[in-house]
């Protein structure tokens, strides 16, 4: 059965994202540090990022991120979710309105305008069988998708940096169970797993 996977970088006090960010300044003000893991040399990042990238079908991102991937600053060959990977996952963008055009044309881009239960059913159907559906931000996309009960795996890749402000992942809401699955410790980040219960 496809899982929905919500995998996300985060800091010590809980931000996804440092304060400022917008378009030009996708992580925010000091927010590169959250994903130095992503960049390392250290295996134990190298096999959580390939097995990550292997595992996923589909990928969800909200329009705010979308903005930013697609944007003059955002994605290139080298800089992208599987860039460094063999083969390249569909991406369903969670929207009001879809843009009028796409730089990235080389990506299967579908864009959904009926909320994040419409985009998660949508990104099932993309999945081949047995491929995870990745939610991977921003915050407020994943938060959503908690809140709805979409969600049966986190994966946290805690960051050691503290930002002091930013995008929250978590913002009030539901109490959600969760039974913790792994925890890897590399020396850019520690990497949680969680089943959402």
């Amino acid at each position: 059965m496809t899982r929905v996977v919500a995998d996300i970088s985060i800091s010590l006090d809980g931000f996804v994202t440092g304060p400022n960010a917008g378009p030009d300044n996708g992580l925010g003000d000091g927010g590169e540090a959250l994903h130095t893991w992503a960049f390392s040399g250290d295996d134990e990042d190298r096999r959580i990022l390939r097995e990550g990238t292997a595992r996923s079908g589909a990928v969800i991102l909200g329009r705010r991120l979308f903005d930013v991937v697609d944007g003059p600053k955002g994605w290139s060959e080298q800089v992208g979710y599987g860039a460094t990977e063999v083969g390249k996952p569909a991406f369903v963008v969670m929207t009001s309105s879809p843009p009028e055009s796409v730089r990235l044309t080389n990506l299967d881009w579908t864009f959904v305008t009926t909320g994040v239960s419409d985009a998660v059913a949508v990104a099932r159907q993309k999945a081949p069988s047995g491929r995870d559906v990745v939610l991977m931000g921003g915050g407020a996309s994943i938060h959503s998708a908690l809140e709805a009960g979409l969600v049966d795996v986190l994966f946290v890749h805690l960051s050691p940096v503290v930002l002091g402000a930013g995008t929250p992942l978590f913002t009030g809401g539901a109490t959600r169970t969760l039974v913790q699955r792994s925890v890897t410790v590399t020396s850019t980040a520690t990497h949680l797993v969680y089943d959402i219960v």
